[in-house]
């Protein structure tokens, strides 16, 4: 049956993708019943990341920070710290985009740290957690932190492109290296 639940989860990103979003909900929470009864962790807690997923996508707050609240929990108690730091991260996405500044800060703090320290970290997992806790260092007044952090995500996102196998291209990264450029300049001068 798990080979139902990942079709549901790749059924449902597909009608993401094609702005389907309440097809999307439907198929994740389809995918959330299936793996709780199946009672296997891992799929639950990437069901319930994808619900997330999509609730924020409906505008559902709310909703979302549950959902990913509880993949966090799951995740904590799976050796799968990437996955826990990609989980966490979102979940400071969500708190900083909802005007949660203090209660993102640890997400923002806890990804960072296991991304650096963590051997198989993808670039730019980190260029994407730096990028968030420069907005919210921006947002929270720290002008010099969010520089160094948007400086070193802008040159992160210029480096993705250039890795071995790299599926993206110069052009899929230039909004990420050109958005630093604008913050750095655009703090620098406040």
């Amino acid at each position: 049956m798990s080979d139902d639940i990942k079709s549901l989860l790749q059924d449902g990103q597909q009608a993401r993708r094609e702005g389907r979003l309440p097809d999307a909900k439907r198929l994740y929470v389809q995918a959330v019943e299936l793996s709780r009864a199946e009672s296997d962790l891992l799929l639950i807690a990437q069901s319930v990341t994808r619900l997330g997923v999509s609730e924020r996508d409906l505008g559902n707050v709310e909703s979302a920070l549950g959902h990913y609240r509880e993949a966090l929990a799951i995740y904590r108690g799976l050796d799968d710290p990437l996955a826990l730091a990609h989980t966490v991260r979102h979940l400071g996405d969500i708190l900083r985009g909802s005007g949660q500044l203090e209660a993102a800060r640890p997400c923002y703090a806890e990804a960072l740290e296991i991304y650096r320290t963590h051997p198989e970290t993808g670039t730019l997992d980190l260029a994407n957690t730096l990028r968030g806790m420069a907005l919210l260092g921006a947002a929270l007044g720290n002008t010099d932190e969010a520089i160094k952090l948007w400086t070193e995500a802008g040159a992160l996102y210029d480096q993705v492109w250039q890795e071995p196998n790299s599926p993206f291209t110069q052009a899929d990264l230039a909004p990420g290296v050109e958005e630093s450029k604008r913050q750095v300049a655009l703090l620098a001068g406040a």
